[in-house]
């Protein structure tokens, strides 16, 4: 398997139809953040209650919007895709965001979306063709990045288990994984090395979490038990008293036909609903999502054909993997990648009353391996609306099973943390390609100078951001006569 992605694979050249189809696309979730419905920044939909219930203007809203996502769009997003040639959601869904809470009326907010869209297609090629043509191609050397991010990726189920079970089970999670990549290495050489080692990391994990919590229910139970007994004595002691309530209770319900029963259940419901802010909260978010659920069969229909059209990546090793046409691999990481964000994104939806522009990010894997577009719109659609349907029922589930809602958090931290680690290393590499030593002290430089200033560009994003600087630099040196290019 090629390590490094060939030049000619980030052309960035896209049919008419998938130039339409992108701009449509991004005009529609341009819209559907003007509604605030759903935004994509995961950091963005819990200001989106206040917005909603207009405690919090639209130029407010906007900037908390700017401040949590450019980085990312500079920094992460465009990256990316200039190295890749697939395109992402932090260069696609990031900017629809904001221009959607920007705009002050709802027919304005599709144009905007489209027009950024349109500079997205239209805008990228044209760059990239001309930063090929540099007598420093940093675009060329940014591709360094994709085996770190590929093989160090394989490693966030090790992190997550190590530090939510400890370093033993960390270990032998670490010791299996190693042992399946070194197998597909040896018996599989055109599948990626780290899909088997993935799910068995991720299977792993759950299945601590979900044993975890059984056994505490199992404990809770037990002990409930325990204690019933203890009281239960001295109350059987009491004459005629729980005979007395039975019977009562029975004339009552046999002369009114059970009507009494069902209306006593209900006004326990509706007490518990009143009593309870935040169930009440969680039930009006979810009705409120479930309103407009044929916008969002759109919106899910059109996020799956993206993926199947494999011009569009949803992380950043899948990136990568679109671009080497191992669709099998990418579906398999992103799906991987779900289990960490479906208790953040059901929470924060039901909490705010905002849905992820990609839902669950499932359409993600589903389109990439889907034979054709009409087919995965079809599948889109319906994902998004049991998806929406689901929300309510997820949150009780999640609130039962807190090692799980746990194990979630810690794949997020891990995910971020590995990543963290193969971009910086990457680029540490694109630097070595582009300029050699000169070349890794300008990218590093500028990577711990964001640091020292308080990382004004977040730290994922800040190593290729400083790429794409050190590129420009070392091409302004060599026009004055102060660099030469490496060769080759």
């Amino acid at each position: 398997m090629s390590t490094v992605l060939a030049a000619s694979s980030a052309s960035l050249d896209f049919s008419p139809t998938q130039k339409l189809f992108v701009i449509a696309l991004c005009a529609l979730t341009a819209f559907i953040s003007h509604l605030a419905l759903a935004v994509f920044n995961d950091g963005v939909r819990p200001f989106m209650l206040d917005f909603i219930r207009g405690r919090s203007k639209r130029s407010a809203t906007t900037a908390v919007s700017f401040g949590l996502s450019a980085g990312f769009i500079f920094g992460l997003g465009a990256p990316m895709a200039l190295s890749s040639g697939v395109l992402n959601p932090w260069l696609l869904f990031l900017p629809t965001d904001i221009l959607g809470i920007l705009a002050p009326r709802k027919w304005l907010a599709p144009l905007l979306g489209g027009a950024w869209g349109a500079v997205v297609v239209f805008g990228l090629g044209g760059a990239n063709n001309v930063a090929h043509d540099l007598p420093v191609d940093f675009l060329t050397a940014l591709q360094q990045m994709s085996t770190p991010i590929l093989f160090l990726f394989t490693l966030f189920p090790v992190l997550a288990i190590t530090r939510q079970f400890g370093r033993l089970r960390g270990g032998l999670a670490a010791v299996l994984e190693l042992a399946l990549v070194l197998m597909t290495m040896k018996l599989w050489p055109d599948v990626f090395a780290g899909s088997p080692a993935m799910a068995a990391g991720v299977l792993l994990l759950i299945g601590f979490a979900v044993r975890k919590d059984l056994a505490q229910r199992t404990a809770d139970r037990a002990a409930a038990l325990a204690a019933g007994g203890q009281t239960s004595g001295p109350e059987r002691d009491q004459p005629g008293t729980a005979g007395t309530a039975s019977t009562a209770g029975t004339a009552s319900t046999a002369s009114t036909g059970g009507t009494a029963s069902a209306e006593s259940t209900e006004s326990t419901e509706t007490a518990e609903t009143a009593d309870d802010p935040m169930a009440s909260l969680f039930s009006s978010s979810a009705a409120r999502l479930r309103r407009h659920l044929p916008l969002f069969m759109v919106l899910g229909a059109g996020v799956c054909v993206l993926a199947q059209m494999h011009i569009f990546g949803g992380g950043e090793a899948t990136s990568f993997l679109i671009a080497r046409g191992q669709y099998s691999e990418a579906a398999q990481v992103d799906f991987y990648r779900v289990f960490g964000f479906v208790p953040l994104i059901a929470t924060t939806a039901l909490a705010s009353g905002a849905y992820g522009i990609a839902g669950f990010t499932l359409v993600y894997p589903i389109g990439y391996l889907l034979p054709n577009p009409f087919l995965a719109a079809v599948v889109g659609a319906v994902v998004f609306a049991l998806e929406v349907l689901a929300l309510s029922s997820i949150g009780r589930v999640l609130g039962k099973l807190p090692s799980v809602r746990d194990s979630s958090e810690h794949l997020r931290g891990a995910i971020t943390e590995t990543l963290s680690l193969a971009i910086l290393f990457g680029s540490l590499l694109a630097a070595n390609v582009m300029g050699g030593g000169l070349g890794i002290l300008i990218v590093g430089g500028l990577y711990l100078l964001n640091e020292a200033m308080g990382r004004p560009v977040v730290r994922m994003a800040a190593a290729p951001a400083a790429v794409l600087a050190g590129g420009v630099l070392l091409n302004i040196l060599h026009w004055l006569d102060l660099f030469t290019p490496l060769k080759g």
